[in-house]
C-alpha cells in the first residue's frame, strides 16, 4: 500500500496551524496557497481532519480551520487514519490455496505471509501512534528554528 499524498498535505497544514499559534481560523484558500496545493482537493483533506476531531471548522467571511486539540494530543496515526482510513495495509486473499500442490480443503495453519505482514503493520501503526504532531514540530524546528516566525508572517499573524 502506498500512503496517500493527502497524509503529507495534512501533516504540513497541521504544522502550519501549530506555528500560527492563535485561536483564529485560517481559510482553506490561505492554507492551500501557503503550500501551493489545489484548494478543492485540500478541502477534502481538511474535512476528513474535522470528522476525525483533529480540526475545527468555522463558516463565514472570517472562517476556516484551526486545531481542535493540542499538538501533543494528535498522533501521526490519527492523521493517517483520518486521511487514508483505518484498514490494514495488507489484505490476505489466500492466494496460497490456488498454488500448485495446495492441499484440498485448504490449510490448517494461518498463512505465514499474512501473519508476517500483520506484524509489520502493527509495528508501523505502533510507531505512528507513539509520535505526535508536537514531536514532528520539535524535529522540524531543530532543522529550521526560524520556521514558527516565518509561518506566522506568511499567514499574517506577526
Amino acid at each position: 500500500m502506498k500512503m496517500g499524498q493527502g497524509v503529507e498535505w495534512a501533516m504540513h497544514v497541521l504544522l502550519s496551524l501549530v506555528w500560527v499559534d492563535d485561536d483564529r481560523p485560517v481559510s482553506t484558500a490561505r492554507l492551500a496557497a501557503g503550500h501551493d496545493l489545489p484548494q478543492a482537493y485540500l478541502t477534502k483533506q481538511l474535512q476528513a481532519l474535522v470528522r476525525a476531531g483533529l480540526l475545527e471548522s468555522f463558516a463565514g467571511a472570517h472562517g476556516g480551520f484551526r486545531l481542535a486539540r493540542a499538538a501533543g494530543d494528535i498522533t501521526l496515526m490519527d492523521v493517517v487514519t483520518a486521511i487514508d482510513g483505518p484498514e490494514p495495509a495488507f489484505r490476505c486473499t489466500e492466494i496460497r490455496e490456488r498454488a500448485a500442490g495446495a492441499p484440498r480443503g485448504g490449510f490448517r495453519d494461518a498463512c505465514a505471509v499474512d501473519a508476517s505482514m500483520r506484524r509489520a503493520d502493527l509495528a508501523w501503526r505502533t510507531a505512528l501512534q507513539a509520535q505526535t504532531l508536537a514531536d514532528v514540530k520539535a524535529e522540524a524546528e531543530l532543522h529550521a528554528p526560524e520556521i514558527p516566525g516565518v509561518t506566522r508572517g506568511a499567514y499574517g499573524r506577526v
